[in-house]
């Protein structure tokens, strides 16, 4: 019912509406040669681009952020990175509920780039002989062919190049988008991530007054439709995509039996939380590729907020929830004032309680008795 020429898909009506798309033609795209877009001849400034210095971005695994300045010394930059894909089986609670992700560097969700504005990214994207599955690549930082996923589409034993440039700064979403019905599969089988494009002089508060981060943690929000057996228990599946029938069908009913940070209920928590010291100034990216999400640390504020993810926007301040729209990332910055555990979750608390979306900070410091004392231990009711 689903086999689909997805290579092709873009030059013909779609699911996504219903209007046919152009393929752009190509050739040595990537590698700065001649373009065709619709009809027009565009040239690439090879030699431009040719004399900018080159760097090597080492990937990280989340919460992580890749070594990065946080203004930029010098001119723009190509920002090489490369993701290799791997569907791979995960437990996602600690019950051993197993889902086939699909994964850019074998997590959920994938790796942070981070480049600044007016900087290049040129991604290798690797799809390994060992893979199932068709994928490509959807960039929302980016400009034209759909992101990249128009650019980009490789098949099993393939490689692509592909370079864009970073026009505007902020924090976005990236996915693969295959196609039809497969863009949604992919995504709640976790082939997501997050690009932070930051202003070459760094970030700033409504009064031009620059912020600086001590820390920088990425959270990636994921919802996850795993289907149940007779005996409503969670079905395994020897392969990936063997559950393609039985994962539609959940999918449309838009209810996740699962949603959790980093690819797991409890993540980001334990072993995993993150950590921090009181007095330390600390930058959080929430990214969220399907639905919408309440972002709420328990103890603390956003100080500063992008809601939007947009870094050339004043930012909202002080706020106590704020919200990611679905098919986005959002940041906000907090300096720690009190040491302890705090809990950072999805304000829907039915997610973040009974689903698994839910992290922890661990803040190292001395108590402040002026911000919050127990005035009269728990004791019987006085008459």
């Amino acid at each position: 019912m689903f086999d689909m020429d997805r290579r092709h898909f873009l030059s013909a009506a779609t699911g996504l509406g219903g209007a046919a798309i152009l393929m752009p033609a190509f050739q040595n795209s990537a590698l700065g040669g001649e373009i065709t877009v619709a009809g027009s001849s565009k040239t690439s400034p090879t030699a431009e681009i040719g004399k900018l210095p080159r760097v090597k971005q080492k990937m990280v695994a989340p919460p992580m952020l890749p070594t990065h300045e946080q203004v930029a010394a010098g001119g723009p930059r190509v920002v090489e990175v490369t993701f290799v894909i791997e569907e791979k089986k995960m437990k996602i609670d600690d019950d051993g509920t197993e889902v086939w992700a699909l994964t850019f560097n074998g997590s959920v969700p994938g790796p942070m780039i981070v480049v600044h504005e007016g900087d290049y990214v040129e991604l290798t994207l690797v799809n390994p002989a060992s893979s199932v599955m068709e994928h490509n690549i959807d960039f929302h930082a980016a400009t034209g062919a759909l992101g990249g996923g128009a650019l980009t589409m490789v098949q099993p034993g393939e490689q692509v190049v592909l370079r864009w440039k970073a026009v505007k700064p902020g924090v976005f979403v990236y996915h693969c988008a295959p196609g039809g019905i497969m863009i949604p599969y992919h995504v709640t089988h976790g082939m997501n991530g997050a690009v932070m494009v930051l202003p070459r002089g760094g970030l700033v508060d409504g009064n031009g007054k620059p912020i600086r981060y001590d820390r920088a943690y990425y959270i990636g929000e994921q919802d996850f439709y795993i289907p149940r057996n007779e005996q409503g228990e969670f079905k395994t599946y020897e392969t990936a995509g063997e559950n393609m029938s039985d994962a539609l069908a959940v999918m449309k009913s838009l209810t996740p039996t699962h949603v959790v940070f980093n690819g797991k209920a409890g993540a980001l928590t334990g072993k995993g939380a993150m950590k921090a010291k009181v007095g330390e100034t600390v930058l959080i990216i929430h990214a969220q590729a399907n639905r919408d999400t309440r972002p709420h640390l328990i103890g603390g504020h956003g100080d500063h907020v992008w809601e939007t993810g947009s870094f050339r926007d004043t930012p909202a301040t002080g706020l106590e929830t704020w919200f990611i729209r679905g098919g986005s990332a959002g940041a906000a910055i907090y300096t720690f004032r009190q040491p302890g555990l705090y809990v950072y979750l999805n304000h829907n608390l039915i997610e973040a309680v009974m689903l698994g979306a839910a992290a922890h900070f661990v803040v190292e410091g001395q108590w402040n008795n002026d911000l919050m004392t127990q005035v009269r231990e728990p004791s019987k009711i006085i008459t």
